[in-house]
């Protein structure tokens, strides 16, 4: 069975490794099945798409829609390889599944705009199926509503060209598109319960997601979530293409 390659941007430990074993947690899967990249130490490794089952593009701190001055050089190095992978994954249909940071970088390499516009503060927000997203494979007989866990400052503006959208919430329309048959891109994160979020939203409650001094509010908030539903599509990519 070949490896999934999971691709990180996380510099903080807790977060990275928070999101790594939160994956392979809800996603049923040994380290054995995936190959870990952190591209922000070691940059994007050149890819062969027949050494890997799928590829799952994490999220992280950085915003791809930021002027070139606000962005670190590893993060304009890095922007500089990902770009065409993604754009590569989309011409080939490789199965992809790309969470926040990786749904932005994917709409920024199909050129298409990225906004403040639908920013949504950390913790859990309603998604709801669109009339596609009832007969998605990763989707179909789930709830048509249910509650996931955000966070992010930019997103995509609309779907892509060609794209499928496949949820929606009610601040940031484009949660979740399809481009293609197999590459899958969402806002939300479906591998954040309440535990997974309460470490993000410590590590990054000095980076402007919302007032430094209502972080113990927001984190207030999460602990009475019940997160299930979002794990499932997580589990349900893996058990799709990770054969």
């Amino acid at each position: 069975m070949k490896p999934i390659l999971l691709l990180q941007i996380r510099p903080e430990d807790p977060a990275s490794n928070g999101e790594y074993e939160a994956i392979l947690k809800f996603g049923g899967l040994s380290v054995n099945d995936v190959h870990r990249v952190r591209v922000e130490q070691v940059g994007v490794p050149e890819v062969n798409f027949h050494d890997y089952s799928a590829i799952i593009v994490g999220g992280g701190p950085w915003n791809p829609g930021d002027p070139d001055e606000k962005k670190t050089d590893v993060q304009k190095q890095s922007e500089e390889k990902l770009i065409p992978l993604m754009r590569a994954i989309v011409d080939k249909d490789i199965p992809c599944f790309a969470i926040c940071y990786g749904l932005e970088i994917l709409t920024k390499a199909l050129d298409v705009e990225i906004t403040h516009d639908f920013h949504e503060k950390p913790g859990a927000v309603d998604l709801a199926m669109t009339e596609e997203g009832v007969l998605d494979p990763l989707l179909a007989g789930l709830p048509r509503e249910f509650r996931a866990m955000v966070g992010h400052k930019e997103a995509a503006a609309r779907v892509p060209d060609g794209g499928t959208l496949l949820l929606s919430s009610k601040d940031c329309p484009p949660h979740m598109f399809r481009m293609g048959h197999n590459v899958y891109a969402m806002q939300f994160h479906p591998e954040l319960d309440v535990e997974g979020m309460l470490v993000r939203i410590e590590v990054y409650k000095h980076l402007g997601y919302f007032p430094l001094e209502q972080a113990e509010q927001v984190k207030e908030e999460v602990r009475r979530e019940n997160i299930t539903v979002p794990m499932e599509i997580l589990k349900r990519f893996v058990d799709r293409y990770h054969t």
